[in-house]
């Protein structure tokens, strides 16, 4: 399922808006601080489809009811352009546990490309809710082989995407692949270029947040 959050006006889609400012962007301290407001905010809604559980609470002047989440989900993220909305997200589920992969194209002579999956540290996912995070998703493809990689690490209950921009190509990939998948867009783009990028997109967000990266 695709929640476009863009469909709503809110202060959302000014953060988008700054993101994808050719001017505004390249403050890369402001462009990650927009990164995790938008995981900020991807937080409060996924948490709304949660399951919660009543709790007490002990004050100064008697005891208080409440609703909390009942499980504490794992947060992963797609190594590194990630970093930023992963920190969003975890701002808000304070207590996750956290999982780590790092993902990229590895680019062919002919400019085709496979998607290379290296490094990975992630906690059990048997039966958790998994939020995972990458900034543009284009074709799906690193998201796809993402997920199932860290199905290593168990099935979990629950899989949502959060994604600061998304192609309509990376968001029909996903829901083929992973078909019960939740997908959180802060906004969504219709078409990719001959590169498979984003368009009109943002550009690299990984060099946007990190400074630009030498090609091996």
């Amino acid at each position: 399922m695709l929640h476009n959050l863009s469909h709503t006006n809110s202060i959302l889609n000014q953060f988008v808006l700054e993101l994808r400012s050719s001017e505004i962007q390249s403050d890369s301290l402001r462009f990650r601080r927009n990164l995790e407001r938008i995981g900020e905010i991807a937080a409060y809604e996924i948490s709304k489809t949660l399951p919660f559980k009543k709790q007490s609470v002990q004050t100064v002047l008697g005891t208080a009811n409440t609703a909390v989440i009942a499980d504490k989900p794992v947060i992963g993220t797609i190594l590194r352009a990630g970093l930023p909305l992963h920190q969003g997200v975890l701002n808000y589920f304070d207590d996750a546990d956290n999982a780590f992969i790092s993902a990229y194209r590895k680019h062919k002579p002919d400019h085709s490309f496979e998607i290379q999956l290296e490094y990975c540290a992630c906690p059990s996912l048997e039966g958790r809710v998994l939020i995972i995070t990458d900034p543009m998703l284009a074709t799906g493809a690193s998201m796809v082989a993402t997920i199932e990689q860290l199905k290593q690490f168990g099935t979990p209950r629950e899989v949502h995407i959060v994604a600061a921009i998304a192609a309509q190509a990376g968001i029909n990939a996903v829901q083929k692949a992973l078909p019960s998948a939740q997908i959180w867009a802060a906004a969504v783009d219709e078409y990719l270029n001959d590169k498979a990028y984003i368009v009109p997109g943002l550009g690299d967000a990984g060099d946007l947040a990190f400074g630009q990266k030498m090609q091996s």
